[in-house]
């Protein structure tokens, strides 16, 4: 298919009102799209289907999909995707005291109780006076080459798209990767990265849990040293750990193990999403959730040399699901766009540099807004 054909059936689905997803994964010159043959509003409990899924932070609601067997599918093999000029303008931020109370809040309850981290967030505002979602989908492919960026529309539910740096996990047969991201800094090409104790810890929480929460459902657990990963215009602290699914463990529990992980919640998880959902004031909807491929089929192939064989090519067809915290994402809605953000809290933060973390993490879409 060609590139101009990709985008036009794209064009065609979203003027139709039909619902679609079109996303690349990380480091991929691949760009897939999904458009769904109906209207038709499904959705998934128990992630045993084949599909594309769209899942919200609050896992107690149910999760969009959109069916394997409901959906067209397309493939785009590309680098570069060309799009006209635009000029940005600056998202204004005016709800700081807010927030900062907000912060001051979470901080409070930290230090005088069991909740160690707990990951705040709100909502930027900014008018549209037009838009095109897939154009803009185009300059996140363009922009952000080490994230999953993603445009996502269903009439039903509405229009999100992002670009996430931050894989909840994979599973491919029994290997189970995930990743552990957390702490946050801009990105400055005249220096070297400056880490504190606060943001060391805070992605040790997030390896910790991980590495607990998957305890009774895999083996063979390893942690990779921790990098530093550029995502956009911001720095990240990034480990990996990767595991093997036991013999009769279900993706649901995987699921209901690691999500929300404390970089998008907090550490203990239930007392975390309990201070969210009485005090951020807002409904997260699927920020924070996840998204990605559940379920598909993929072949692999491998070259091994046997005893007076060589070169045989064995292959094997195994169960595949990707799925990615939706982070550095938005929502448009009737004439504006709306930027979700946050950042982790711990006993050391500092309200004032956490508020302006939340405006770095804004121009990640902001960016590619007119």
């Amino acid at each position: 298919m060609t590139t101009d054909a990709f985008f036009e059936a794209l064009e065609n689905q979203y003027a139709n009102q039909l619902p679609f997803v079109v996303y690349s994964r990380p480091i991929n010159s691949i760009i897939k799209c999904w458009l769904q043959a109906d209207d038709r509003l499904h959705t998934t409990s128990n992630f045993t289907e084949c599909g594309f899924v769209f899942a919200p932070f609050d896992i107690n609601n149910l999760s969009v999909l959109l069916p394997i067997e409901h959906c067209q599918h397309y493939n785009l093999e590309t680098s570069f995707i060309t799009t006209e000029d635009f000029t940005t303008t600056a998202v204004k931020s005016n709800d700081a005291n807010r927030h900062l109370a907000l912060v001051n809040n979470g901080i409070k309850t930290i230090k005088s109780g069991t909740l160690e981290k707990v990951v705040l967030s709100r909502v930027a505002e900014k008018p549209l006076k037009s838009y095109n979602p897939i154009t803009i989908f185009k300059r996140l492919f363009n922009t952000y080459k080490n994230a999953m960026v993603y445009c996502w529309y269903h009439p039903k539910v509405g229009l999100w798209l992002g670009a996430t740096p931050e894989l909840l996990f994979k599973v491919e047969g029994k290997r189970c990767t995930m990743i552990s991201l957390a702490g946050t800094q801009p990105y400055l090409e005249t220096s070297q990265p400056n880490w504190t104790s606060k943001e060391y810890d805070e992605q040790q929480i997030v390896t910790d849990y991980i590495v607990k929460q998957i305890a009774p459902f895999t083996t063979k657990t390893k942690v990779s040293d921790v990098d530093t990963v550029k995502a956009g215009n911001l720095l990240h602290l990034k480990s990996y750990v990767m595991s093997t699914i036991k013999d009769g463990c279900s993706l649901k529990s995987i699921i209901e193990a690691l999500h929300p992980t404390p970089a998008v919640c907090g550490f203990p998880k239930q007392e975390a999403k309990d201070f969210i959902l009485k005090n951020e004031n807002y409904n997260r909807q699927f920020y924070t959730g996840f998204l990605g491929e559940l379920n598909l089929k993929q072949v692999k192939s491998r070259n091994t040399n046997r005893k007076n064989v060589e070169n045989n090519a064995y292959t094997t067809i195994i169960t595949a699901s990707n799925f990615y915290v939706n982070l550095r994402c938005a929502q448009i809605k009737d004439d504006k766009v709306c930027i979700y953000v946050g950042g982790g809290i711990t006993k050391d933060s500092n309200p004032i540099k956490e508020w302006e973390e939340t405006i770095n993490k804004t121009k990640t879409i902001n960016k590619v807004l007119d």
